[in-house]
């Protein structure tokens, strides 16, 4: 996946926000959106340990987290703390979208 340009991010990001009349409602089109096209599962590391992301979810808090597993044992990561494979699942341009949201 190449790199988006702020064009094409703050388009995604419009996409995502429409019709979102506070940052909560904000947020919540955007984990709609990586939630729906994000490709999972898929495996990455974490601390340099094997894990599969295998769902994303929101926080009571507000957050997007990666629900990460390894044998029996999950792990919430915070999707913006995620270390994307080479290459990346495809839909991982949502991350980037919700990343340049944050700014």
């Amino acid at each position: 996946m190449g790199s988006l340009s702020k064009v094409q991010l703050d388009a995604m990001v419009a996409q995502a926000t429409a019709d979102c009349y506070n940052e909560d409602e904000q947020v919540t089109g955007l984990f709609t959106l990586i939630e729906d096209n994000l490709a999972m599962p898929f495996p990455t590391e974490v601390l340099g340990v094997p894990v599969t992301v295998e769902s994303v979810d929101l926080t009571d808090a507000g957050q997007i987290v990666a629900i990460c597993t390894r044998d029996r044992a999950r792990q919430a990561i915070p999707i913006l703390d995620l270390p994307l494979p080479t290459p990346p699942p495809e839909g991982a341009q949502w991350i980037d979208a919700y990343r340049h949201w944050q700014g």
